[in-house]
């Protein structure tokens, strides 16, 4: 019993303890390629991934992007410009 126990609270914490992802979409109001994020136009700021291009990201820009919490930052791992 006590070792089923240990395995599910050790999945559980794994759970728990994992990135947070999600989906977000808007606007760009502002871009800082030195610090790589992007603003969107309900203030939402967004680190960009190294590895991800921002040559196409813009301000005026509406943006589709997948992102994990990382240290309470919202880091993008996706991010799609609409046409």
């Amino acid at each position: 019993m006590k070792k089923i126990l240990g395995v599910a609270l050790a999945l559980f914490v794994v759970a728990v303890g994992g990135a947070w992802a999600g989906d977000i979409d808007g606007k760009i109001t502002s871009v800082d390629t030195n610090a790589r994020t992007i603003q969107l136009d309900y203030n939402t700021e967004i680190s960009v991934a190294e590895g991800i291009s921002m040559d196409k990201l813009k301000e005026g820009a509406n943006i589709k992007a997948s992102y994990e919490e990382r240290g309470g930052k919202k880091v993008a791992t996706k991010v799609e410009v609409a046409p």
